[in-house]
């Protein structure tokens, strides 16, 4: 496909995605109607796809227009390529630009526009990051492919000289020792054979330092409470000989957690809903929440959060704290995490329920705002709680 027609295919999934359609719906629907796309062709549509929701509001603002041919119209402007060039009238690119298809300078829009988010989210913006600005804009950005070595089976150096050998060339990541950034083929690393020997396995930089932070130490209980697909119990249980058990409200989210384990070697218990049995010296609860640290991978989800979602998140994580309580041991401490910087999800939350356990203590552990080299996160530790 050429350039332009990658374009027009990608202002066709677009359109299905502005009128409610998830992209990945859209993009597989897409793919299946037109087999002829090759690997890369159908890679460069899901790139255009993802960066034009990321940057929604600025493209549209742009292009003149919050359709498919919009955004990519605001899309070629925005990365400073003449739009004639690839809404170029040619055999299956998009058709040439009208005269009414100026869109406007960004400098004149809104903050909220020039920033990608709806209006609503300012003040919750403003009241979470240092530099609010800053961290929207990197989300503006596609991230990067991380990987968490597994110190059971291998240390940095040598994981890092197993995927290049296999094509890989990776970079440390500071304040994650144990992280490494996909410099070159990400799209390969699940296909090597490092990842099916379990030396490796992909993990945002900030999940890794909030496992870091969490005090393992040997022999202990620990419950992951919202464990999803399971990627912090896998690394709580590679970073100590810890008894771990995962448990979600939805069991299918852990399907996965077997075969990533046995990989891994490590031994992780998965508990089925209202089977939780015991009290755990630890209990992790990384809440569902708006992930907002992390709407650079899912920009979706910006555009999806509502005040009233908001509410029920919120209402939704104060039940995981109580729930997480009753489940510790005596001496046994909470974690409450986060992959979002609003400071309603986080901080307001632990406070709200401090006053339900007079003594409890409160240590603030990890507060990150979404950066070039990991997503946004928060991590709260509870002890004293009786």
């Amino acid at each position: 496909m050429t350039p332009a027609a990658r374009v027009a295919a990608a202002i066709a999934v677009l359109d299905s995605v502005l009128a409610g359609q998830a992209a990945e719906v859209a993009l597989s629907r897409w793919g299946r109607a037109n087999r002829f796309a090759g690997s890369k062709d159908r890679a460069a549509i899901r790139d255009h796809v993802f960066d034009a929701l990321r940057c929604k509001r600025s493209f549209a603002w742009l292009g003149g227009a919050e359709t498919g041919r919009g955004l990519m119209l605001g899309a070629c402007r925005a990365a400073g390529t003449a739009p004639e060039t690839v809404f170029d009238g040619s055999r299956f690119g998009p058709a040439p630009v009208a005269d009414h298809e100026v869109g406007a300078p960004l400098d004149a829009a809104p903050r909220a526009v020039r920033l990608d988010i709806p209006d609503w989210q300012l003040p919750l913006w403003d009241d979470g990051p240092a530099d609010p600005d800053a961290a929207l804009e990197t989300l503006r950005h596609r991230a990067g492919v991380f990987l968490r070595v597994n110190k059971r089976k291998a240390d940095l150096p040598t994981a890092q000289a197993r995927l290049r050998v296999e094509g890989i060339e990776t970079a440390p990541v500071a304040g994650a020792p144990l992280a490494l950034e996909v410099r070159t083929n990400p799209r390969r690393v699940t296909a090597t054979q490092s990842f099916a020997d379990g030396l490796v396995e992909v993990q945002d930089p900030a999940s890794q330092m909030a496992v870091a932070r969490l005090g393992l130490r040997d022999g202990i209980r620990v419950l992951d409470l919202c464990a999803g697909g399971g990627g912090k119990a896998l690394a709580m249980a590679a970073a100590a000989d810890v008894q771990v058990a995962a448990h979600d409200i939805a069991p299918r989210r852990m399907a996965d957690i077997a075969p990533r384990a046995a990989r891994a070697g490590v031994r992780i218990e998965t508990l089925a809903p209202g089977r939780i049995t015991g009290r755990f010296d630890l209990v992790l609860i990384d809440a569902p929440c708006s992930g907002s640290g992390t709407w650079r991978r899912a920009p979706e989800a910006k555009w999806a959060l509502t005040p009233e979602r908001l509410a029920e998140l919120t209402s939704l994580q104060d039940s995981l704290l109580r729930q997480g309580a009753g489940l510790l041991a005596p001496g046994g401490r909470l974690a409450y995490a986060t992959c979002s910087v609003f400071t309603r999800e986080n901080a307001d939350r632990v406070s709200a329920r401090l006053a339900d356990w007079p003594g409890a203590q409160r240590v603030e552990r990890m507060r990150l705002d979404p950066a070039t080299s990991h997503d946004g996160f928060y991590l709260s530790m509870i002890s004293g709680i009786v």
